[in-house]
């Protein structure tokens, strides 16, 4: 056998381990995700999907997209319309273990590399359900990928492989201008810098332009209400405390707490490597971003892999210098704590159980899975309160909501109750304006009693929002009651401006 044949057969069997982590992990979700119900976040993406445009309020076009493939697929199984995310990630944690292949990465580091991601609460958590974070996730992975490529060939073809994904990036989520932040930021702090003078960089730019241009023009045409939308939230999360904690949350929520010491030598690795420095930059450009700007605590999330193919690279570099012993010590001391951190908040990320202590201690510390609580029985409730009304009302009723959660659960789950579609303010919905004739009676969601009397006429309480779980989320706890009024205090045209809200 030459040298070449066994080469090949070692590449071959290391890939065959990363796919082997990857698929463990699909497995787990596909046997897990089908508990529990939609989340609130799924159901307006769901809503947006049958209403595909260039561009959505809260986000850019690609996640509802990909979500209307899944519904023409799969229905509403959650399985199969998660289907996508739990692909998604599957991909994340095999580039992964390809960057410490290319960074000079044995089969240990490739492994290594893979299982840090594969066992980190936030990759774990975007296989649970589809969201825009999800697709972002892997399209940041790719590019540190492509720009690894970039760097040990030297080969500027790459730059279009780089460009074409931040343009994907940009039609999935915006928090992808910071990563470029970052990757231009390292162009220029670097050796890297001589790929300005190069019609491949500039044509990988170009390209990623236009690949989101269509949503560029979307923007333009609606006012850049994405922009309003954005500072809005940004403004509510951190007036409601939302960003505290983002250094806490890079080794509690973006990483498995005991692969720190991984990412951190990863850090220090690109540093000291002249070649690969630029990805260095990729990461601290954008974390001081997010630090300065008040960012989240998982919007840096999706740059760690690229730490931890060099971080396992360095440590696998490290452990074959030791003694037999002491490196088998370190290497089950460290897997061990690996797979106890993935053990435990795996509990808390995973819908591992649909009854039990599991179930308990999950509903208990996750508040994600808390809101895919009680959307089924609210929908129930609103066509018992529509069936009981008189047949002259019950003929002609609306059901008006307050946030995207009770949107999309009223236009999805309720048309098997034969529920009309909602009428909602609240981010792309207000785009789609409200009925034509208007009804004369409105069931009214997700408003407080004051605020009902406000904005319409002749409310009466008709029934109340929980779940018979006793689970307190958003529903259950803020908005609680269900009224039955009549239509609003101002003509329609004038109460719809009222109505609009960002959420």
């Amino acid at each position: 056998m030459t040298v070449e044949n066994v080469v090949e057969n070692d590449q071959r069997g290391n890939t065959l381990t990363l796919v082997g982590i990857a698929a463990s992990i699909a497995v787990v979700h596909l046997l897990t995700n089908g508990r529990y119900g939609f989340h609130r976040d799924e159901l307006q993406v769901l809503s947006d999907a049958r209403h595909l445009d260039w561009g959505f309020v809260p986000y850019p076009p690609l996640t509802p997209f990909v979500e209307r493939i899944a519904l023409s697929l799969f229905g509403l199984s959650l399985v199969g319309l998660r289907l996508f995310s739990v692909i998604s990630q599957a991909l994340a944690i095999v580039v992964t273990g390809l960057m410490a292949r290319e960074l000079g990465g044995g089969r240990l580091a490739q492994a290594t590399a893979a299982l840090a991601i594969a066992l980190s609460p936030l990759p774990v958590f975007e296989g649970t359900e589809f969201q825009y974070t999800t697709f972002d996730y892997l399209w940041w992975v790719l590019i540190a990928y492509f720009v690894i490529r970039l760097s040990k060939t030297e080969n500027p073809r790459w730059w279009l492989a780089i460009g074409a994904t931040i343009g994907i990036g940009f039609l999935t989520k915006y928090t992808m201008g910071f990563y470029v932040c970052g990757i231009l930021g390292g162009v220029l702090l670097t050796r890297a810098r001589r790929c300005l003078a190069s019609g491949w960089f500039w044509g990988g730019m170009a390209l990623g332009f236009v690949i989101c241009s269509p949503n560029l023009v979307w923007q333009a045409r609606h006012g850049f209400i994405s922009l309003h939308f954005l500072q809005h939230i940004h403004a509510r999360d951190v007036g409601e405390g939302r960003s505290k904690g983002f250094l806490r949350d890079q080794f509690w929520i973006c990483t498995n707490m005991f692969a720190a010491p991984l990412w951190i030598g990863g850090l220090i690795g690109y540093l000291r490597d002249r070649r690969y420095r630029v990805l260095a930059w990729m990461y601290l450009i954008p974390l001081a971003l997010f630090v300065v700007g008040k960012g989240r605590g998982y919007y840096l999330g999706a740059a760690y892999p690229m730490l931890m193919a060099m971080g396992a690279v360095v440590g696998e570099r490290w452990v074959s210098s030791l003694a037999k012993i002491p490196r088998r010590t370190v290497e089950a001391v460290f897997f061990t704590s690996l797979a106890a951190g993935a053990l435990f908040m795996g509990a808390t990320v995973l819908p591992l159980a649909s009854s039990g202590r599991l179930m308990k201690f999950a509903l208990e510390n996750n508040g994600d899975l808390r809101e895919e609580i009680g959307w089924d029985e609210l929908v129930q409730t609103v066509a018992s309160i529509r069936d009981s009304l008189p047949a002259d009302q019950r003929e002609n009723v609306g059901v008006a909501v307050r946030n995207y959660g009770e949107q999309g659960a009223i236009e999805i789950l309720g048309a098997a109750y034969h529920l009309p579609p909602p009428i909602s303010g609240i981010n792309s919905s207000w785009l789609r304006g409200y009925p034509e004739p208007p009804p004369p009676t409105l069931i009214v969601l997700g408003s407080s009693r004051k605020e009902a009397d406000r904005l319409f006429t002749s409310c009466r309480l008709a029934g109340h929002n929980g779940n018979s779980l006793g689970v307190k989320n958003e529903e259950s706890e803020d908005h609680p009651d269900i009224f039955v009024c009549g239509g609003p205090r101002l003509p329609w045209d004038e109460f719809w401006k009222e109505y609009q809200g960002f959420g």
